[in-house]
């Protein structure tokens, strides 16, 4: 594959929003085309140790996002970074990857991401750095890029951390910066979800599903209402069994036990049947909506 050269971008070239931040970088080098000024950027972040109900948060969220003006800012690690990267390729979005290292393929971190890296520019994305291009990564250039990434972005969504992580770092710059951070509820059980459940409560705004993403983002959706063979048609088996349980409504409790499931599968079932807007709880029982 062709290596598309590594370039420094003028002032008057970096992303618009960036340039408002009170601590724009110095210079910034990219691989690959920037989205153009009318694009909405959503910085997606998370936790390196996801679960797999925050891979496939992620995945769905993205995914419905296909057709819109929008690409997906991250950080090429390993992780969330990594499938929202991925989830916005296979949605046909462009993708804008900030690592904490230069962008020369010899040091561009982590080295397990180099293919994606190269999927990325060839889907007409875009990798950018202010480190020197033959920078390695250290400790502290992972916070100092994460400043970009809120920066450049219009909003940011946190897709699992732990109370401690580089990922709330990047809430916390968008906040002072003046960009919506938006977050996706967890599992009461899970340390992933402490991060997100303490956003909350300080007025994140929650996601459950591409709809509240794309009205969050000022996008208008349409209300659609679709076939119960187009609404079940990307369910798993765990999922239908559900399905099949609620035709009539009952309590969480019975569910869990007519399900089969043990507890911690059919948390993670029922909150991605949620976030799908399948499922709902009122007044003590569980619905297919």
């Amino acid at each position: 594959m062709t290596q598309l050269p590594i370039k420094e971008l003028l002032v008057n070239e970096f992303p618009v929003l960036l340039k408002e931040i009170n601590d724009p970088p110095e210079k910034l080098y990219i691989q690959g085309t920037l989205p153009g000024p009318e694009t909405k950027l959503l910085c997606v972040v998370g936790s390196r140790k996801y679960t797999n109900y925050g891979k496939e948060a992620c995945e769905k969220l993205i995914t419905g996002l296909r057709g819109y003006d929008i690409a997906i800012v991250s950080g090429l690690a390993l992780g969330i970074d990594s499938i929202a990267h991925k989830s916005a390729l296979e949605a046909g979005l462009k993708t804008v990857s900030v690592p904490g290292s230069g962008l020369d393929p010899r040091v561009l971190y982590p080295k397990n991401n180099i293919q994606l890296s190269q999927k990325i520019l060839s889907s007409r994305g875009a990798l950018i750095s202010e480190f020197d291009p033959m920078f390695k990564a250290t400790i502290w250039s992972f916070p100092q890029r994460n400043r970009i990434m809120a920066g450049m972005s219009h909003a940011t969504l946190i897709i699992e951390a732990e109370l401690k992580s580089g990922t709330l770092i990047t809430s916390k710059l968008a906040t002072e910066y003046n960009r919506d951070v938006f977050t996706v509820p967890g599992s009461i059980f899970s340390p992933t979800s402490a991060g997100p459940h303490m956003l909350l409560r300080l007025g994140a705004t929650p996601i459950t599903s591409s709809k509240d993403l794309l009205e969050a983002l000022g996008f208008k959706t349409e209300n659609n209402e679709k076939t119960s063979a187009e609404k079940y048609v990307d369910c798993s088996p765990e999922e239908m069994k559900i399905v099949e349980l609620l035709l009539n409504p009952m309590s969480r409790d019975t569910l869990l036990s007519e399900s089969g499931f043990d507890i911690s599968q059919a948390n993670a079932v029922l909150s991605m049947m949620e976030i799908k807007g399948l499922i709902v709880e009122r007044m003590g029982e569980v619905r297919l909506t």
